[in-house]
């Protein structure tokens, strides 16, 4: 989702850095870089080790901060349109309709299906995982619920990510990985594109 088909990272960001100077931590973009592609509850323990307070917060004390952070994300998000979709994007998804080809949503972001719903997007996306159900990434479990949700074999999918633990997880469920963004950050994947509107389905597809 964040990354790849709209760009949310900078609301998580503003939400998460709120949050740990509530509690006292100062984090930066180098340590949001960290948790690109990870679930809340593994964000939030980034954040608390971080700042040397992993150990000074009950489970229900991280809920309620975790719930804390997404509810101000959402407050952020709640006037995202189509307008927020990334360039492109749109478009390929019409492309895939076109070849027959099935979309799935394997993001982290237990928002993913209302960012879908605002995106206007729906009528694109047969299948979103919930990311409750499954461990965060690098672990390959969210995008293994993806393939079965969409009726295929691993091997018959396509994974797309920006973040280097998403590659990670798309490699580990023995898909064919798309990487958007840095070549150079996200080399495991099979091929790199800067942004997703510069995909090329012919060579993906080949």
């Amino acid at each position: 989702m964040d990354g790849v088909i709209t760009e949310t990272s900078e609301y998580h960001y503003m939400a998460w850095k709120l949050l740990a100077s509530h509690i006292g931590i100062y984090i930066d973009r180098n340590i949001n870089e960290q948790l690109k592609g990870v679930s809340r509850m593994d964000s939030l323990e980034v954040i608390l080790k971080h700042g040397n307070r992993e150990n000074d917060f009950s489970e229900t004390e991280k809920l309620a901060l975790a719930t804390t952070k997404n509810k101000r994300y959402v407050d952020m998000i709640n006037q995202f349109n189509k307008e927020n979709l990334l360039p492109g994007v749109e478009e390929l998804f019409k492309e895939l309709k076109v070849l027959g080809i099935r979309i799935g949503i394997a993001s982290a972001s237990h928002s993913a299906a209302k960012l879908v719903d605002l995106l206007g997007i729906e009528e694109y996306v047969d299948f979103i995982v919930d990311p409750g159900t499954v461990p965060s990434k690098p672990a390959p479990d969210i995008f293994l619920a993806a393939a079965k949700g969409l009726g295929l074999k691993p091997s018959q999918c396509i994974g797309v990510e920006d973040a280097v633990a998403g590659v990670e997880s798309i490699k580990k469920a023995k898909m064919y990985a798309i990487g958007i963004g840095d070549s150079e950050i996200l080399g495991a994947a099979n091929v790199v594109y800067k942004t997703p509107g510069e995909i090329v389905l012919k060579e993906v597809l080949a």
